[in-house]
């Protein structure tokens, strides 16, 4: 494994957001790769092993389509499984003939929207690795879907095509393989695609950075990502046509990352709002607490009650914007400890002027006066570092919060023989 190791020293005076990225030009480069291997490494088994990953877990009980022997989602399963806590859909097995028919359905990327998913339904299947692709954008700042893009511009022409894309595959098939593989590890180090009799050539700071990164996510993979069979999904249908040839721009992978937090987001706020513009604090503390380890809920959702008696209400614009900052939680993290605020419980200033200067973010005074009266449990008006950075970090896991994980029940909708969709070569226990 690699270890990185940042020595950040305080600096005079930190005014303009996003000053924090000028001091750590390579934190986004090692944010997203430790996002994929992480998940990677999630089901990473020994043999003997009885216990499925949370990922894996979730991804079977919420899958509701067959094609092959291998398990796929449809879009709101996907939808389902990052908002509820079960599943509705009914299993079903899909032809051919019908699986063409469902893909027909599939609007190019020019025309996404942030109701791709809830207009697709069930008219679309989503595979494994895609479901695990779909949940690091979900918390990927904003700043880094241009790092995002460029791990996948293998030859960095500002383009993605279909084979680039299906890097992704290849990264999760050869990370899922059992550890007495590893041995390969120490050789040496090769992007998955090479350009036949083209050498690859540094032409900036960042072809250099960017590089680097790429050959420490991709290392130990075989450069053979197109032999395996590939089986067309609504994201590919999404990114690259129905015959495959279209390319993906940088514009339309931002919109497309941007669209699915955005959906992802109005639904859990249409939820609670039951039509209104608002949602309530104590509704706000459930969505925030629901996909973390936090044992004892209703005494912060009390909490709630008794320091906010007479609600104001949460506007989406709000909502989205606190979420915004979740997914820059660990450049926050960095500016507190920049402020030295990292050993002290901090004030509702502190912690608003914290956010903007990490984020470039201005969350309203009523929205930081709620996150203080959610987590503020002695009631001082101070918001300790360590106890809300540590749940917040969990709440961001939130397509592998299983309360109950573990192996699949009995009563389960659909064969357990089924595995999750991967390439050829994929192994599950």
């Amino acid at each position: 494994s690699v270890r990185v190791a940042l020595k950040l020293r305080p600096p005079p005076e930190i005014n303009q957001p996003g000053e924090i990225f000028l001091i750590c030009p390579l934190f986004f480069v090692l944010f997203f790769c430790v996002c994929v291997c992480r998940q990677a490494r999630t089901f990473d088994f020994e043999d003997g092993d009885v216990y499925m990953s949370s990922h894996e877990y979730r991804f079977r009980m919420f899958s509701s389509v067959e094609y092959e022997g291998q398990l796929y989602m449809t879009p709101q399963n996907f939808i389902e499984s990052v908002t509820m806590s079960e599943p509705r859909s009914t299993y079903r097995s899909v032809s051919p003939r019908e699986l063409e028919k469902i893909l027909s359905d599939t609007p190019p990327v020019w025309r996404g929207s942030s109701k791709l998913f809830r207009n697709l339904r069930e008219r679309g299947i989503i595979s494994y690795t895609e479901y695990l692709f779909l949940l690091c954008i979900l918390t990927k700042p904003h700043a880094g879907f241009k790092i995002a893009f460029n791990m996948f511009d293998a030859d960095g022409n500002q383009m993605v095509d279909k084979r680039e894309f299906m890097v992704l595959q290849e990264i999760f098939r050869k990370k899922n393989e059992k550890k007495g593989r590893k041995g390969d590890a120490e050789k040496s180090a090769q992007l998955v695609l090479k350009k036949d009799s083209q050498e690859f050539v540094a032409r900036s700071y960042w072809d250099v950075l960017r590089r680097g990164a790429s050959q420490v996510l991709f290392s130990d993979l075989a450069e053979r990502a197109d032999e395996s069979i590939t089986i067309d999904t609504t994201l590919l249908v999404h990114f690259f046509g129905k015959k495959g040839k279209a390319e993906l721009t940088f514009d339309d992978f931002y919109r497309f990352m941007d669209n699915l937090q955005t959906e992802v987001l109005e639904i859990e706020f249409l939820t609670y709002s039951k039509g209104m513009t608002t949602i309530s604090e104590e509704d706000f503390a459930k969505i925030l607490l629901r996909f973390t380890n936090v044992e004892n809920i209703s005494a912060y959702l009390e909490n709630v009650r008794q320091s906010i008696p007479d609600e104001k209400g949460i506007t989406f614009d709000e909502f989205r914007s606190f979420f915004q900052f979740l997914n820059n939680l660990e450049d926050f993290a960095i500016a507190m400890q920049m402020y030295n605020f990292a050993s002290r419980s901090i004030g509702q200033d502190e912690f608003a002027r914290a956010v903007y200067v990490a984020t470039g973010l201005k969350l309203t005074r009523h929205l930081v006066n709620t996150i203080f009266k959610i987590f503020d449990v002695d009631h001082d008006d101070q918001l300790s570092y360590k106890e809300f950075i540590g749940i917040m970090k969990d709440r961001l896991r939130r397509g592998a919060r299983v309360r109950d994980s573990g192996t699949l029940g009995k009563n389960h909708s659909f064969p357990s023989s089924l595995k999750p969709a991967l390439p050829s070569g994929g192994v599950f226990p």
